[in-house]
């Protein structure tokens, strides 16, 4: 079985449906609230799991009633959670989510015992956690510098590394993390924001933007874009391949976990040792799936149904 180490977040999601998203200073009456574990580094543990792979979860929770029904449910997902920091006296991480009737978001987080996932954390880690032949997928919803210790024991350990760098943080440019990263995968905002260009949608920006990351000693490049798909970007021999991934056409209802199901899906393909442009396929499939209900990882689809659908895309059409 494949195996998948997800560094990231740990929160609880609370979710109110509106019929359109506010603007500073107003007030909504909305529709449907829903609590639910969430996260970015938990719904990508989770969307890897359901792909198929086996996960090893590293986060930190608050020692309080949230913290240990987030631990419930990711045991019950039969996620390995024997390394999460339980913190003292520190609240869990807490996202508080807007979703209009378009399935568009609006988020804000408290990152809570997120932030005491430290270095020291990292280095207490047993050799086993880093087994060669895994992926690490690592997020930045925790702070840069223990993902910068946990990125360079992996490339050391002989894994694969995934960098998800959301939210995009500037301070990745002034750190040697990008030379260990095999694929990084930012959303169309994120790799515009990280390359310094304006915000768009163009492919050729989001292309020129992508170029940037190779530049700075990516192996890879997959930009997830929403209904318009995604580019997967690699460099071999000096030349820079540049291949588009159309979305599957799907009703969408809630796009909060999409990226999220991509990159659980994307770490377990490439764990699999599946090609780039395959995974980034299949990946693609599971992100489709995810935004056809409501929430987080109560959205995210088992490996049966990402197959079913990821055999429909057609390669003439990309």
């Amino acid at each position: 079985m494949a195996r998948v180490v997800v560094l990231g977040s740990s929160n609880t999601d609370m979710t109110v449906h509106l019929p359109r998203l506010p603007t500073s200073g107003e007030t909504l009456l909305g529709g449907s609230f829903f609590s639910g574990p969430g996260g970015k580094g938990a719904n990508q543990a989770v969307a890897a799991r359901r792909a198929g792979a086996s996960v090893v979860f590293l986060s930190a929770v608050g020692d309080d009633p949230l913290g240990h029904q987030a631990l419930d449910r990711y045991r019950r997902e039969t996620i390995d959670v024997s390394e999460v920091l339980v913190v003292p006296h520190v609240s869990s991480g807490v996202a508080l989510i807007f979703v209009n009737d378009a399935g568009e978001n609006m988020i804000g987080v408290a990152p809570g015992a997120n932030v005491h996932l430290d270095v020291a954390a990292v280095d207490r880690l047993p050799d086993s956690v880093f087994e060669p032949g895994s992926v690490l997928l690592a997020g930045l919803e925790v702070p840069l510098e223990t993902v910068a210790s946990a990125v360079r024991r992996a490339q050391r350990a002989g894994l694969r590394v995934l960098l998800n760098p959301a939210p995009a943080d500037l301070r990745l440019l002034d750190s040697e993390i990008l030379r260990f990263v095999d694929i990084l995968t930012p959303n169309h905002i994120e790799v515009q924001t990280l390359a310094g260009q304006p915000i768009g949608e163009n492919p050729e920006s989001l292309r020129s933007a992508a170029e940037a990351m190779l530049a700075r000693g990516v192996g890879a490049v997959v930009v997830t874009n929403g209904k318009a798909g995604c580019l997967v970007l690699s460099r071999d021999a000096g030349e820079t391949t540049c291949r588009a991934i159309r979305a599957f056409p799907v009703e969408a209802v809630d796009t909060v976990g999409a990226g999220d199901a991509f990159n659980g899906a994307l770490a377990t393909a490439i764990a699999e040792g599946r090609p780039l442009f395959e995974s980034a396929v299949w990946a693609s499939a599971a992100a489709a799936l995810a935004v056809t209900q409501p929430g987080a990882q109560t959205a995210l689809a088992p490996r049966a149904a990402i197959d079913q659908l990821a055999a429909t895309y057609d390669n003439k059409f990309q």
